[in-house]
């Protein structure tokens, strides 16, 4: 039974083959996108016919940027849940083996995760203030979606502060996890004097 349950761990292999269909999704994604920038800007119109102005090519490149840090989110959850959780990838020594994949725990990785969650929410908040969403009836900007927004930014850097703050704290529960405390250096007038007899 033990064997077993220890095997079911390949389950999650199609999950992660399914991940990397999503990750060939994004690519076509990106290149569709880079050629409608490049389209775009030789042209100087947009698809409404309106002029490429510089503040659709930051909207453009924000695009890209979104596109490429869910790509390195997926990276992450791939190779870091395979080695976690199914097998070892045996990268070491290999020159190209990732840096954070040699000390890579469920915690660190969470912590990275949410890290990369962190940027992407960025993303989506800086693209939000270029260009904020507006009511369809009157044309204003919704000030409520971009509250929200700024609102639930704030709750994903406070979620991967604590989740850095739990791992620090299990790493020095943990037995030999702890810091060394440094040795305390004694200022030269609390110190002994030594008897000098000539």
């Amino acid at each position: 039974m033990g064997r077993l349950l220890f095997f079911s761990r390949w389950l999650q292999v199609p999950l992660y083959l399914g991940l990397i269909v999503a990750q060939l999704v994004y690519v076509w994604r990106f290149l569709v996108e880079t050629w409608h920038l490049v389209t775009r800007a030789l042209t100087g119109a947009t698809e409404g016919g309106a002029v490429f102005t510089e503040g659709d090519v930051m909207l453009a490149v924000l695009q890209l940027v979104d596109i490429v840090m869910i790509s390195n989110l997926l990276i992450m959850v791939i190779v870091g849940g395979y080695e976690t959780f199914v097998s070892r990838i045996r990268l070491r020594g290999h020159p190209d083996e990732p840096q954070w994949l040699s000390h890579v725990n469920p915690n660190v990785l969470k912590t990275k995760l949410a890290t990369a969650i962190i940027g992407i929410s960025s993303v989506h908040l800086l693209r939000t203030f270029i260009q904020p969403a507006r009511i369809p009836e009157t044309g204003q900007v919704d000030t409520q979606a971009v509250m929200w927004q700024a609102i639930l930014h704030a709750l994903f850097v406070l979620s991967a502060i604590g989740l850095a703050s739990i791992d620090r704290i299990m790493g020095h529960a943990e037995p030999g996890g702890h810091t060394p405390v440094p040795a305390q250096r004694v200022h030269p007038a609390e110190a002994e004097p030594v008897n000098s007899r000539s």
